[in-house]
């Protein structure tokens, strides 16, 4: 395996690891390909995803960084919308910057707490 994807993969697996949903603090994951961005809100306990919200087949223009604002936007208030008001944030690997920032601020922004 390339190193550069074997890397990632052991920096997911750490942060995984420590990091849990529950009922009362479910896991808001977070998924960016080169093209589009996914979000869910998880709980790992029941394995149900509670809110999820995605870029994929979305009439959205604009540039990555805003596609990450705008799902974290529509996270944000559909979390609101089931009474999810903090979650612990699964970076999925990545690292805190950029476009992962900008969905994290813009989710902060609806008012979930992490």
């Amino acid at each position: 395996m390339m190193p550069k994807i074997l890397n990632k993969q052991l920096r997911k697996s750490r942060v995984r690891a420590k990091v849990t949903g529950t009922a009362e603090r479910p896991r808001l994951s977070v998924f960016i390909s080169n093209t589009n961005i996914s979000a869910q809100i998880i709980d790992d306990v029941a394995g149900k995803t509670l809110v999820s919200a995605t870029s994929v087949g979305a009439k959205q223009t604009g540039t990555m960084t805003e596609k990450a604002a705008a799902i974290g936007q529509e996270v944000g208030t559909k979390a609101k919308k089931a009474k999810i008001k903090s979650v612990v944030f699964d970076r999925n690997g990545r690292l805190y910057a950029g476009r992962l920032k900008a969905l994290a601020d813009a989710a902060r922004a609806e008012g979930l707490e992490f």
